[in-house]
């Protein structure tokens, strides 16, 4: 089991597009948002001295929209078990009302700080992440 990670975003006027909701690009923005900050909250001070991530792969499904104003809550979480040098990311957001708007799996690709090179995820690197 992983533990969840919680974090609230606002559509701002510069987030919306032509339709008057937040646009794709924010979504994604905010998906990496969302990883970021439970990274940097969770990882052991030696990992993220270490190592960083990057993304591989992001599949999005929107379900719903937003406008400026409107909050939506984003909840993330490691999904399985990595694969070599990869870990797979859920992301969903909900609106004010609890419903699912936008869900997204992200595969995050683990590289060495110091060579750039991609470097297989350990266990211990994702024991912060899990119950």
């Amino acid at each position: 089991m992983t533990k969840l990670f919680s974090k609230e975003f606002t559509a701002r006027p510069e987030h919306i597009d032509e339709l008057g909701h937040v646009n794709n690009a924010v979504w994604v923005q905010w998906i990496q948002d969302l990883a970021t900050s439970h990274w940097e909250s969770a990882a052991r001070e030696e990992d993220r001295a270490t190592c960083f991530w990057v993304v591989t792969r992001h599949e999005i499904d929107y379900r719903g929209n937003v406008d400026e104003g409107q909050t939506v809550t984003g909840r993330t979480w490691i999904e399985g078990e990595p694969r070599g040098a990869t870990s797979v990311r859920r992301v969903e957001f909900r609106n004010e009302a609890g419903k699912v708007i936008v869900s997204a799996s992200t595969t995050w690709a683990m590289l060495d700080r110091e060579t750039q090179r991609l470097v297989r995820v350990r266990s211990e690197v994702l024991a912060p992440f899990r119950d």
